[in-house]
């Protein structure tokens, strides 16, 4: 068989697998191997299969990864997060829809220092949707706050996922912590912005809550300094260029230890903080591990080339182009988990892209943004499941109700990323 044509029977063969429950880690895995073996032969394929998860996984730059993971799950276990949204509550609760906003605001703190998505949503549907529902908020509204608060995890560093596209393209994990910087302050502003011009259009949806005094406020600083100070130290270390990546998160972690224990932590917390971690590590690593003999199975039969060459060879204006990868990111966010979208379609895209002359560096933000969207959009908007899955009481498609206000302001960050590339580069571009 034309090894082209094998290709295409592994894309369609991992695509149904996923579609019927497959998880893609084993979906990739699978597929590859055997593809592997028409190939090269049962020896070479074992062989190759065999030495990736030390090959890929023995770098001392990946170790940037569960090192980030574990200071979110510690400042999860510790109540850092809960003063962070008290702190946000006092400052902001008296703003229209003050709550809502103080969720925003606390997500983004806790999204400084976790990068996971899921983990932020499911932290603060325990935390803040009783507190609005108490204020008299509407329920499906105060749902989809959540929801979207939960995807700033994805830009604003440390960005579990961006270290991924980093890690699989082989790209500056760094420069790519620095770019979803402004991005990720975007998306907030915009929300907020949302927020803003529902509650004006329909005030009940939001009740007022009473107002704090300044000394109320200035009780409220301490609350935040440690959060404040554990994103400082990640970000002036790589921008200034005083520590790596991997070394500014393992400082950053020593700093979260050092917090939580003065916090008083008890060890069956610091122990359930340590295990989420590990969980949430070893599933990305699987899925790495399995997308990447998959890859390796796609690099012999030569398709990421043939399919790289048709596209750019095609007579229409780039931008069409990239339009229509965005259009495919929008819809596969419907059907599939960010992480799995990214490794299955990015041996493919990336090198298109690459090809087209845009920057990986900002392709991979705007890739990101597109995985953002896709985790509150249905039908399998991951993050919806999450404050579902924790509330039942309040059903799904009330919850994608709340989000859709949301999505109009993702068109506009969206946008914004597409047409001003400047805003997303210039801090990389400084570092260097």
């Amino acid at each position: 068989m034309d090894p082209v044509t094998l290709g295409y029977l592994g894309v369609a063969t991992v695509v149904i697998l996923v579609a019927v429950g497959v998880p893609i880690a084993f979906a990739t895995a699978f597929t590859g191997i055997v593809g592997l073996i028409f190939i090269r032969g049962f020896d070479v394929a074992m062989a190759i299969a065999g030495s990736i998860p030390h090959a890929e996984s023995a770098h001392y730059s990946l170790s940037v990864l569960p090192l980030f993971i574990v200071i979110g799950f510690l400042a999860m276990h510790a109540g850092i997060t809960t003063s962070a949204f008290n702190a946000a509550r006092v400052w902001v609760g008296r703003a229209p829809g003050g709550l809502a906003t103080a969720t925003i605001f606390a997500s983004a703190g806790f999204a400084a220092v976790s990068g996971a998505s899921t983990a932020s949503t499911a932290v603060f549907t325990k935390l803040a949707l009783p507190e609005m529902e108490a204020r008299g908020y509407n329920k499906s509204f105060a749902a989809g706050v959540i929801a979207v608060g939960g995807t700033l995890a994805a830009l604003i560093p440390p960005s579990a996922i961006l270290v991924i596209y980093g890690i699989l393209v082989e790209e500056s994990i760094g420069a790519l912590l620095l770019a979803g910087f402004v991005p990720g302050i975007l998306s907030i502003f915009v929300y907020l912005a949302v927020i803003t011009i529902v509650v004006a259009i329909n005030p009940n949806i939001a009740p007022k809550l009473e107002a704090t005094s300044i000394m109320d406020k200035i009780r409220t600083i301490p609350q935040l300094a440690g959060i404040g100070f554990v994103v400082g130290v990640i970000l002036v270390g790589i921008y200034f260029g005083i520590m790596t990546p991997t070394e500014s998160a393992a400082v950053a972690t020593a700093i979260m230890v050092v917090m939580a224990l003065a916090k008083k932590i008890s060890f069956r917390d610091f122990r359930h903080g340590l295990l989420d971690a590990i969980q949430t590590t070893v599933m990305i690593f699987m899925v790495i591990w399995g997308v990447l003999v998959f890859v390796r199975f796609l690099a012999f039969t030569g398709l990421p080339g043939v399919i790289t060459d048709s596209i750019v060879g095609l007579d229409v204006p780039r931008g069409v182009i990239l339009l229509a990868i965005i259009l495919l990111y929008l819809v596969l966010g419907m059907i599939l988990d960010g992480i799995g979208m990214m490794m299955l379609t990015l041996p493919v895209v990336y090198p298109t892209v690459v090809g087209l002359g845009y920057d990986p560096i900002w392709f991979g933000v705007l890739l990101v943004k597109l995985i953002e969207v896709g985790v509150v959009t249905p039908p399998v908007g991951l993050n919806c499941y999450v404050v579902n899955g924790i509330r039942p009481d309040i059903p799904l498609h009330h919850v994608f109700k709340g989000v859709t206000p949301f999505l109009i302001g993702e068109v506009v960050i969206i946008s914004i990323i597409v047409f001003f590339p400047d805003l997303i580069l210039f801090l990389p571009e400084m570092m260097r």
